[in-house]
Parts: C-alpha cells; sequence; structure tokens
C-alpha cells in the first residue's frame, strides 16, 4: 500500500509510545540530551506538571546554549500564563503563537485554521509525531489517563520531519515579523538507515497537501482485504471515507471503530451516532471507549499498515487544521499496535449493540441527525467541505 504514496523511505526505526506515561519521559530525555537544536510543535500547552516538567527541560536546554524553538496554536495554547511565556523567553526559549487568537468572537474563516500537529525534532536526530499534547495525562489525579499514542522516530524519516517542522517556524517567524528566526537552518538531519521500517510523513495543510492524509487512508481503507482497524477519538467521516469503509465492509472486510464513549464534543459527537445505523448494518462494529477520555488517532489495516498522527477523522482535522500523521508498512509495529488497541477494546469499552442504537431513537435518531445538521449549516456558513456531508 505504501508504494502509492509519496517520500516513502526505509530504514527507520519507530517506537510506539501508550499514552503519556510511554511519550513524556521520552520526549523529555531527549530534550535533556539535546546540543543544537529543538523544534517543538503542539496544539495545547498547559502548564501543569507535566507543562512545567517540559518547560524546565526547554530552559536548560536554551541555557546550555540549545537553539529552542516552541510553536503552539493561538487558540489552543492562548490560555498560556504571561508569567510563564517570561519564563521560557528570559531563559532563551524562543516562543511562538500560530495564528494568535486577537477576539474570541471574530468570525473570520481564518480563526479555523489551527495548528493541530504535535511533533517535536531534537538536534535531528530524534523526532515525535502523535496526538499527544502538552499536559497532563488526566485532569484529575484519581482519573485514569487519556487514551493516546506517539511515534518515537529515528532514521530518514527525520529529514521529512525536519524539513517540516523548520518550514513552519519560518512561515510562521516570517509572518509575525520575527526575521531573525526565519533565517535558513544550518543543521542537517542524520538520515542514515537505523532500522527495517518504510514510512513517510504526511503533513496536511491548505496549500498543496490538503488531502494528504485522507487520500492515505482511502487508499489503504479500498486496498484491504481482511481487517480495518481504527481507533480515533473525534469520528465524522465525510461521504467518500464512509462509503469507502461501507464498501470494504460489503466485500467482507472486518471493520473495527473504537469511538469516544465519553462526552466532549456534544455537537460532532451526536452528529457520528447519527451513522452507527447504516455501519451496522454492513456488518461495522463500533466500541466506544469509557474507561477515561480517548484521544488517539490511529489505524492499523490488514495487521500491516498503520498510521499514528494528530488527524482525527473529521472535518476540523481533514479540512481545516495543520495535522501531521505518520504511516508505515511494517508488519511487528502494526500487530503491537493493533494488539494494544484490541486490549483497550476488551478491557476498556462498550461494544454498541444494534438493538440499542434501534430502540434508543431519541439519541441515534433525532438527536444524531440534528446535531449532523447543524454541523452541515456550520460548514456552509465557513464555505469548508459542505459536500462531504451532503448526505
Amino acid at each position: 500500500m505504501l508504494r502509492r504514496l509519496t517520500r516513502t523511505l526505509p530504514g527507520n526505526r519507530l517506537t510506539l509510545l501508550c499514552n503519556g506515561a510511554d511519550y513524556f519521559p521520552a520526549l523529555i530525555a531527549a530534550i535533556q540530551s539535546a546540543r543544537h537544536e529543538i523544534l517543538l510543535e503542539t496544539y495545547i500547552y498547559r502548564v501543569d506538571t507535566t507543562g512545567q516538567r517540559i518547560g524546565q527541560a526547554l530552559q536548560q536546554a536554551a541555557q546550555r546554549g540549545v537553539d529552542v524553538c516552541l510553536l503552539v496554536d493561538g487558540f489552543g495554547s492562548a490560555d498560556l500564563p504571561s508569567s510563564f511565556r517570561t519564563e521560557l523567553q528570559q531563559a532563551g526559549v524562543k516562543l511562538m503563537f500560530f495564528r494568535p487568537e486577537i477576539s474570541r468572537f471574530a468570525l473570520q474563516r481564518h480563526r479555523l485554521r489551527r495548528l493541530h500537529r504535535k511533533l517535536a525534532v531534537i538536534d535531528g536526530r530524534i523526532g515525535f509525531v502523535g496526538g499527544i499534547n502538552m499536559l497532563n495525562d488526566n485532569d484529575h489525579p484519581d482519573e485514569p489517563p487519556r487514551y493516546d499514542y506517539a511515534l518515537q522516530i529515528e532514521g530518514p524519516l527525520l529529514g521529512p520531519l525536519h524539513a517540516a517542522a523548520t518550514a513552519m517556524w519560518r512561515r510562521t517567524a516570517w509572518m509575525q515579523l520575527r526575521h531573525d528566526w526565519a533565517a535558513k537552518r544550518p543543521l542537517q538531519p542524520m538520515r542514515a538507515p537505523v532500522g527495517p521500517m518504510p514510512a513517510a510523513l504526511l503533513v496536511r495543510d491548505n496549500l498543496k497537501h490538503r488531502h494528504a492524509i485522507e487520500t492515505a487512508y482511502l487508499s489503504a481503507i479500498r486496498s484491504a482485504r481482511h481487517e480495518i482497524v481504527i481507533a480515533n477519538a473525534y469520528f465524522l467521516p465525510g461521504y467518500t471515507f464512509r462509503h469507502a469503509l461501507l464498501a470494504a465492509a460489503r466485500r467482507g472486510v472486518k471493520v473495527t471503530l473504537l469511538l469516544q464513549g465519553k462526552r466532549d464534543h456534544a455537537l460532532l459527537q451526536y452528529a457520528c451516532k447519527g451513522f452507527y445505523r447504516r455501519f451496522m448494518n454492513a456488518g461495522i462494529e463500533i466500541h466506544e471507549y469509557t474507561r477515561s477520555f480517548m484521544h488517539a488517532k490511529v489505524a492499523v489495516i490488514d495487521g500491516e499498515w498503520l498510521t499514528v498522527g494528530s488527524s482525527n477523522i473529521d472535518p476540523f482535522s481533514l479540512l481545516l487544521a495543520r495535522e501531521a500523521n505518520v504511516v508505515a508498512n511494517y508488519r511487528p509495529l502494526a500487530q503491537t499496535l493493533r494488539a494494544d488497541i484490541f486490549r483497550a477494546i476488551e478491557t476498556e469499552a462498550r461494544r454498541v449493540k444494534k438493538r440499542e442504537v434501534v430502540r434508543a431513537r431519541w439519541v441515534y435518531g433525532f438527536l444524531a441527525w440534528m446535531a449532523l445538521l447543524i454541523v452541515r449549516a456550520l460548514m456552509e456558513l465557513v464555505g469548508y467541505g459542505h459536500r462531504e456531508y451532503r448526505e
């Protein structure tokens, strides 16, 4: 399947990181070992215990002469305390906000184009891509951690990853008249093969990569022969994506969806429920994650193709936001991810039964379709992707 994708590179070593328990220690260790450069992007940066630990590591790196560049989204991280910003800047950390919020009540279309990707590149020798923001795994100490994934990356894939992070940093610096920060970066990432894994970095933007991530998903789904497993927190696929899944199920592919079970974005989640009955009639299994809040954006197809990244399967991620996903075609890693998804399905989720959908017409019928009508109206209003949600 990966042969259809551009910039597929062999020779990588990818390590699956489950939740913040795996991710944050690996990220902080990489920051602490940095000697030259740190590029870090996130949608949300919260100054809780995790944010403070990462901030301290970034400050210490800057103080020992590392070029530290932290780019956060102007909406997702709008509440970053001024005192923390000052601490970072006084230590020498270069901090910028992607599309800073001027007014919460403005209606400009460009406000929806957020920096939603979560990635890091340290010294061009180690990188990270996934769905995990810079914040505690849970909002309260007695809550289980959020369910999420990231990949640690070593090898030739660092080339495009470093290029993507550098381009975003320089473009943002130019737009904010920080020309001293927009200079070309001399560091060259390590490109030597270190492992057996072929992989590609896919970024979604509003220029020439508008449909890169969705196209990769569709290619893999249409090529699937046996199994499609998708774990995605915010799942509201458009017409083309939905019908690709339905077609796969009807040709005998086993399709399993693990979706958000706790309500946090009610409009989108109710709209998604409007498709449950159609999916289940085609033989698609739907499970809702209930142990804690789910934030994963991953998939495994035929036990060998996988993707891990920041992109949900919803209008925001597929049509508006800047996202980054890694795709790989390597059975051992795919099987590791698949096993962890099914562990979550078996022990931390509940299967949605068809009779439940039939009986609860209020939830899966009226409320769901009202929510979908509102989504369609909002997309018509802003002029993005309404044709994909016409049915």
